[in-house]
């Protein structure tokens, strides 16, 4: 099914603050009251810490304002309930920066979707440690850019890759297996902007040799973990999960095939809710709206 056709007048609010009463009313009379309609609604409390988060998109075709200075009057709504909030109207398409190392699944996966209009995203950049997938950016008209990573260069080489990243416009990055830890400083560029696929069912099985480690466990079931990239390995706020059943009779070999069609999947469901503005980071947890 072709994916759904955006007016570039459409807008799409995401909002986070304490929960109280009145928060539902004040955003959609706000909205009503400068002549949007609202399209989709969803909201979410966490009773653990009594949060309130909130995504609304909506038709700004009759709005009195622009987008652009729709912070100036929605500030005593949110001044008033203490939200943090974000707005963007759809017509700015985020642009996505791709790193890989020499595994091409994912790769394959994210740039076949994009071309197919499954990813609303640009696609300006593809960054790599070795030369080995060039001739699949190539075949997608993509930029590729190799940027060699060694123990004793790495910062030089992360300096570069970010320059590569700045200069294509960038708003978020796609590690399609890229198989070197980022530094902080790297992070800090793209602050919970990095979307990793770890081939394991985090937090369980973390590391490089996650299918080795649950093919030794004995387990029944593989998966793969897609998350936001953050100083501790393996650990940063989590957007997707699947799983696929696997049995006795399955190799190492066999774990790796199974597991890389669920990763292709997760990835490329985190980076389309990352793009959608689906995803609000609550601490070490997610939010991720329908």
């Amino acid at each position: 099914m072709a994916p759904a056709v955006e007016r570039p007048d459409t807008g799409i609010l995401t909002v986070v603050c304490p929960d109280r009463q009145g928060i539902v009313a004040a955003i959609s009379g706000f909205l009503f009251g400068h002549g949007a309609n609202i399209l989709d609604a969803q909201q979410h409390t966490d009773r653990s810490d009594e949060t309130f988060f909130m995504r609304v998109r909506f038709d700004a075709t009759r709005l009195d304002i622009s987008l652009a200075e729709f912070g100036k009057p929605f500030a005593e709504v949110a001044d008033r309930f203490g939200m943090r909030w974000r707005i963007r109207a759809t017509s700015e398409t985020p642009s996505m920066g791709i790193m890989v190392s020499r595994l091409d699944h994912c790769l394959i996966d994210l740039l076949a979707r994009h071309r197919i209009g499954e990813l609303a995203v640009r696609v300006p950049l593809i960054l790599s440690n070795h030369a080995d997938l060039e001739p699949i950016a190539a075949a997608f008209n993509v930029p590729f850019r190799v940027v060699p990573v060694t123990p004793d260069s790495k910062s030089e080489a992360e300096a570069e890759q970010l320059r590569h990243l700045r200069e294509a416009g960038c708003d978020f990055v796609v590690l399609a297996r890229y198989m070197q830890v980022l530094t902080p400083t790297f992070l800090a560029a793209f602050p919970l902007r990095v979307i990793n696929i770890h081939h394991g069912f985090l937090p369980a099985f973390a590391g490089a040799r996650a299918y080795h480690q649950a093919l030794e466990r004995g387990v029944k079931m593989i998966g793969a973990t897609s998350h936001y990239a953050t100083n501790v390995l393996d650990d940063g706020p989590i957007i997707d999960q699947d799983v696929i059943r696997v049995t006795h009779r399955d190799t190492a070999d066999d774990l790796i095939r199974k597991g890389r069609d669920v990763e292709r999947i997760v990835l490329a469901r985190a980076v389309r809710a990352h793009a959608e503005d689906r995803v609000v980071v609550h601490g070490r947890r997610t939010v991720v709206f329908d």
